[in-house]
């Protein structure tokens, strides 16, 4: 690998309060029962690490993680975690094919510049790829969308249009279409509601109108 994938040796010991980390938002947790336990994992866009964290102490997976911003990175080194610092858009490119298990993509390809070649890399460097998204098909999105003229704001999406880093927002259907351009097959998809309900996603129309967020699993094909 190159310099920009050099990670951090992780500490042998887990620290108290990492220990305790067991509870991690509905998404990460459906997230992390998609992942096979003892597997290689890079987590980009990884965050805090909370669901890192969760998965190298709960799973045991050999985790590694790729954050952009100096604060979240500061944050999963404090918990003995491997981060580096790096974007998804530039830094992808470095790893090599298969590397990992599994490559996780969490509620972050919307705030990519090419999200397209965002996931391309993923099923390339990952056996498998897990994608989770905000779904801007979600109905109270359209029905604000509809009723303001205005952005929507939501839990999902909470920022206004002017300090968001969401900046390719899509829907369902969308990423669907996605994945048969780029040759992905989808192997498990998962509606959650606005309550943290998670559904599988049988039909695709009324997933992308009833699911406030998505997560999908993805392997070349």
């Amino acid at each position: 690998m190159s310099a920009t994938t050099e990670f951090p040796r992780a500490s042998g010991a887990v620290a108290p309060e990492t220990a305790r980390r067991a509870d991690i938002r509905v998404d990460l947790q459906l997230i992390a029962d998609m992942v096979a336990p003892g597997a290689r994992v890079l987590d980009i866009g990884c965050g805090d690490g909370a669901l890192l964290d969760y998965l190298v102490h709960f799973k045991r997976v050999d985790g590694r993680g790729m954050e952009l911003s100096q604060a979240g990175v500061n944050a999963c080194v404090s918990h003995g975690l491997s981060v580096i610092q790096g974007d998804a858009d530039i830094d992808l490119k470095d790893y090599p094919s298969n590397a990992f298990d599994y490559a996780i993509l969490s509620q972050t390809l919307q705030a990519t510049r090419d999200p397209r070649g965002v996931v391309e890399h993923l099923a390339r460097i990952g056996r498998r790829a897990i994608v989770s998204f905000p779904n801007f098909g979600y109905w109270r999105v359209r029905m604000r969308l509809l009723a303001t003229g205005r952005m929507p704001v939501t839990e999902a999406l909470p920022l206004r249009r002017y300090d968001t880093p969401n900046i390719h927002l899509c829907t369902i259907l969308d990423f669907v279409e996605l994945a048969r351009e780029i040759g992905v097959t989808i192997e498990r998809g998962i509606a959650i509601t606005a309550t943290g309900k998670p559904s599988p996603i049988r039909s695709l129309k009324l997933a992308n109108l009833t699911g406030e967020q998505a997560l999908f699993l993805l392997k070349r094909g």
